[in-house]
């Protein structure tokens, strides 16, 4: 075997000889070490404030008004018991019960990160952390206060844990005052004041049937409302106001800012064409997207649908040839490539409503997640230029794609996700169709990188990626970055359970260094037993040709099956009006 010469230079790139990029290292969002220590610095403070209070309460405060006639309700409660009361207490009660809340975080957890179309990573830490401090708070608590619980007949068995304070009321109000809180901001329609309202009704029935079974003084109550909401305030200040955590999960520099990019230019208003897929926008949808647009002064506004046989493309060329001064694209993937291509080279900026499954550009710009966000963030922007992928293939006629296109496994399961389980679950359908396609046969191809010697290779899948970032946050293709003039390629080709072991391993690690060889010699020559799992190249024109027909995807569409596809940059090719960013 030939020797390796780690610092060679590369015949595919100019950089090492395997032409593969250096990888980031998975990082945390910016700012969330400092965010965690002021959520914690708080958290003393809010635990040092409660237990103060539970010492005036059972110390100088005792025979201090109202402390003197809690005796007195706890007595009267017992005396109105009924067996209705009684049953319907010990439902209300349940519901603040340490297993229900547990389920109920994780379950709502688990929801906001799978359900929606773009993962709410961060509204799910919001309710787990809260949830979390309350109880650590609590436990600090009653381990500080020792107060006796009320000398009635109580319906429960006693905990050994201080009246002082109520931990149901407490983990409730954190909960479902957080649950409520999240519901305001994010459910529409006439139901999201009923929802709130009844979500924020239960900490106080929670509170009310513990005062009824006899677990605990008014003040004990009190003190668990206080203690939960004081959570919600420390953890959601934290996450949502102060803006301590950067939205973006990366260091990279805004599209259209590196070395040697013009500066980006605002947009003044004028004629604005939406291009809308209806089948994943309503009504009320386009009239919120409507409000906005007249809210930034574009009162010329025209809304065009797609259609089956014109996904985007038509609507977006026309814009262009009528004068348009910006197309909004409100729509998945599919609808965005589309318009991307009839828009490529053009000087009429793109805005990108994302609407769809994978929505995988707009994650990889770390776009708002709700259409109107995305839209009013995107105005108060300015003009940006990213990278386009130009493709082609036997079958496949000459477009575009803005964030992947690929062959093998993840086509595959293009094909067999099911459109209304994908309509119903968004995308963790993908993974379901994942897990029938995983043993999908192995292909057999010749991968040629910039006028390079030709590489052969057998794969589960080759992906063509002009981002990195895929559904559920996993970081697929870490160097990708769509304003850097260069596309990627991922080549999947794990070997048995061990080998998807390692594939997982190293993608989760956000793509460690292949461990292949380095020297030109034994690139061009596939070596089978070496066990590589994941391998990173890095070109501007690729040439990829299968042994047999292979399923083929562009931008998450299924295209026909085929033996080639011809890939390379456009660099700066779309336009698009771009949000903000923090330097």
């Amino acid at each position: 075997m030939p020797t390796a010469v780690p610092e060679e230079p590369s015949v595919l790139s100019g950089q090492s000889p395997r032409a593969v990029k250096s990888a980031r290292a998975l990082t945390l969002p910016r700012g969330t070490g400092r965010t965690a220590a002021r959520i914690g610095a708080l958290t003393l403070c809010q635990a040092a404030f409660m237990v103060g209070i539970g010492l005036l309460i059972t110390g100088p405060a005792r025979d201090v008004w109202p402390m003197t006639v809690e005796d007195d309700l706890n007595e009267a409660m017992e005396r109105h018991r009924t067996g209705a009361l009684t049953s319907l207490s010990w439902f209300a009660s349940e519901a603040g019960n340490t297993l229900t809340v547990i389920a109920v975080t994780l379950a709502a957890c688990l929801g906001l990160v799978l359900i929606p179309r773009l993962p709410m990573w961060r509204q799910a830490a919001f309710l787990a952390v809260a949830v979390s401090l309350q109880a650590l708070v609590f436990l600090v608590i009653t381990e500080s206060v020792d107060r006796q619980r009320p000398e009635v007949d109580r319906l429960d068995a006693s905990p050994p844990t201080s009246s002082y304070t109520s931990g149901h009321t407490g983990a409730a109000t954190a909960l479902y005052a957080g649950l409520a809180a999240l519901a305001l901001s994010h459910v529409r329609g006439r139901l999201r004041k009923l929802v709130c309202a009844l979500l924020l009704l239960l900490p106080l029935m929670v509170a009310i049937a513990r005062l009824y079974r006899g677990m605990h003084h008014p003040t004990d109550l009190v003190g668990g409302l206080v203690n939960g909401s004081l959570s919600l305030l420390i953890v959601g200040r934290a996450l949502f106001t102060e803006g301590t955590v950067a939205a973006a999960p990366s260091a990279r520099p805004a599209p259209g800012v590196g070395p040697g990019a013009s500066a980006p230019r605002v947009l003044a208003p004028g004629r604005t064409v939406v291009v809308v897929n209806p089948t994943v926008t309503d009504e009320n949808t386009c009239a919120e997207l409507r409000d906005v647009l007249r809210q930034h002064g574009h009162s010329t506004v025209e809304f065009v649908e797609t259609t089956a046989k014109d996904p985007g493309g038509g609507q977006a060329a026309r814009a262009v040839r009528d004068g348009a001064s910006l197309v909004v694209v409100c729509g998945g993937d599919g609808t965005l490539r589309a318009a991307a291509d009839a828009m490529a080279a053009s000087d009429v900026p793109l805005a990108l409503v994302p609407s769809g499954t994978g929505n995988l550009l707009a994650r990889n710009l770390d776009l708002p997640l709700s259409p109107t966000a995305a839209l009013d963030a995107a105005l108060g922007g300015s003009v940006h230029h990213i990278d386009l992928g130009r493709i082609e293939g036997d079958g496949v006629e000459a477009t575009h794609f803005a964030a992947m296109s690929g062959a093998g496994l993840d086509a595959a399961i293009m094909e067999n996700t099911d459109d209304r389980t994908k309509s119903f679950l968004g995308w963790p359908a993908y993974v379901l169709a994942g897990i029938t396609t995983l043993r999908s046969p192995r292909m057999r191809l010749t991968i040629q990188l910039d006028g390079a010697p030709a590489l052969r290779r057998t794969a589960r899948m080759v992906l063509l990626a002009n981002v990195g970032t895929v559904q559920g946050g996993l970081t697929l293709v870490p160097a990708a970055r769509c304003d850097d003039g260069q596309l990627d390629l991922l080549v999947l080709d794990p070997h048995g359970p061990g080998g998807w072991i390692r594939a997982l391993g190293t993608l989760l690690r956000g793509g460690a260094r292949t461990t292949r060889p380095t020297s030109v010699e034994t690139l061009t020559v596939h070596d089978a037993d070496s066990g590589v799992p994941v391998e990173y190249f890095t070109f501007r024109r690729a040439e990829l040709t299968f042994e047999s027909e292979q399923s083929r995807e562009l931008d998450g569409d299924p295209v026909a099956p085929g033996r080639r596809l011809t890939a390379e940059v456009r660099p700066g090719a779309l336009t698009m009006l771009l949000p903000p960013r923090e330097k």
